[in-house]
């Protein structure tokens, strides 16, 4: 067995099928990295003509040596021990011969689940797959509650059978109604919707317009990307508000007649929370009307969305916090998993921290995604497989790699 590099076809062949199979192990992924700072190899472990194990391997120079990541690593069964251990020991020749110093990998394996109402983590038996790596001589690196590394390392994995806002949470339920009612519509965009999301997403990203532009260009070539725009539709807007102001005068001339006859702290509550919402819905219907004539579209959220196999993944998502008050994030989410729920079985949400307390500096965002009551997946975290010792070495006490990797 050895290993050597795969065309485009043999590799496309073999991820697509394998259980770890991803968007991120793919040419098209090597072909958006190319486009920003790294090169690629696809290689392959292979018997003869048999290919058993392959991986998409970007690599770039780091002072005078280069470094390799395998993303969501490789395509392996990582529970046979002696398996993996010959793998290891061929990669580490293949690559020592290139100056290599070293290759990162960040396997998308499952080892535990958040159980909801604990808050803890329940382990399964992939927890062992550490031990096969160590003894390979992967070095395992620390543990991030949050992101600070390559990839998150708590995911949110929704199932799209049966998708339905009764299984949301309640709050999760009224945002997402809130924002259909404030007439919010989801438009699949084309290339040039870029120039509309990037101003939406760009405080969360330190990559640059061009990077997306890329990434759409190159995955749209097989239809694996999708770009999704949230727009206000203010004739519809008017009229569900006008509905809505209706139903809840009728609702509060009833309570009035009701404080006449038994002029209760109920009664009373139940009349000014009335008197609330009819104030609320005729703001709306006035911000409707000044608008409802406008010409130009306002974009207010949007995404790009990863396909794969059965899954979709939220690769970047925004909104304009000016319009935070139509729940515009609630609505894109919702309105994207029903766009996909017939075709795929499976919604990547994307990131999570894995701090799930109160004080959490990301509960806001962790509320969010467990609104959409997904669960909660953590994966095996972040290897480094020294290929030349001493520069992997060098590399750390010069401060290269945090460098490199330490995020913005």
């Amino acid at each position: 067995m050895n290993i050597r590099e795969l065309s485009i076809e043999e590799f496309k062949s073999f991820s697509q099928v394998h259980p770890l199979g991803n968007i991120y192990q793919t040419i098209e992924y090597g072909k958006l990295k190319s486009e920003h700072g790294f090169e690629y190899d696809l290689i392959g472990y292979c018997e003869n003509d048999t290919i058993l194990a392959a991986s998409l391997i970007l690599y770039k120079k780091i002072n005078n040596f280069y470094y390799g990541y395998a993303p969501k690593g490789f395509l392996i069964d990582y529970n046979n021990s002696f398996f993996l251990e010959n793998f290891t020991k061929q990669l580490k020749e293949y690559y020592s011969e290139r100056n290599f110093a070293f290759i990162k990998i960040n396997p998308e394996i499952a080892v535990g689940e958040l159980n909801k109402e604990t808050k803890n983590i329940e382990y399964n038996d992939n927890f062992i797959i550490i031990d096969n790596l160590r003894k390979c001589g992967f070095k395992k690196l620390k543990n991030n509650l949050y992101f600070e590394s390559l990839l998150p390392r708590f995911n949110a994995i929704l199932s799209l059978n049966n998708l339905s806002l009764n299984n949301f949470t309640k709050n999760t339920r009224n945002k997402v109604l809130k924002g259909v009612r404030k007439g919010l519509t989801l438009e699949h965009a084309d290339k040039y919707g870029i120039n509309e999301l990037y101003p939406l997403i760009k405080n969360k990203t330190n990559k640059d317009e061009f990077y997306y532009k890329d990434e759409f260009n190159i995955f749209n070539s097989n239809d694996s990307i999708d770009l999704f725009l949230v727009s206000i539709d203010y004739n519809k807007y008017l009229l569900n508000s006008q509905n809505k102001y209706n139903e809840e005068l009728s609702i509060n001339a009833k309570l009035n007649e009701k404080i006449v006859i038994k002029n209760d702290t109920s009664s009373i509550n139940r009349k000014m929370n009335s008197d609330k919402a009819l104030l609320s819905y005729k703001n709306d219907i006035a911000e409707s009307t000044k608008f409802m004539n406008k010409q130009d579209k306002t974009y207010i959220a949007g995404a790009l969305v990863m396909k794969y196999n059965n899954r979709i993944t939220f690769e970047i998502t925004g909104f304009d916090n000016n319009y935070k008050r139509f729940s515009p994030n609630y609505f894109l989410y919702f309105a994207i998993l029903a766009y996909y729920r017939n075709n795929f079985k499976y919604a990547d949400l994307f990131g999570i921290s894995g701090d799930f307390t109160k004080d959490s500096p990301y509960k806001g965002l962790n509320d969010f995604k467990l609104g959409f009551n997904p669960k909660i997946y953590e994966f095996i975290g972040e290897f480094d497989l020294p290929i030349n010792t001493k520069a992997y070495e060098f590399l750390i006490k010069s401060g290269a790699l945090a460098k490199e990797f330490n995020k913005k």
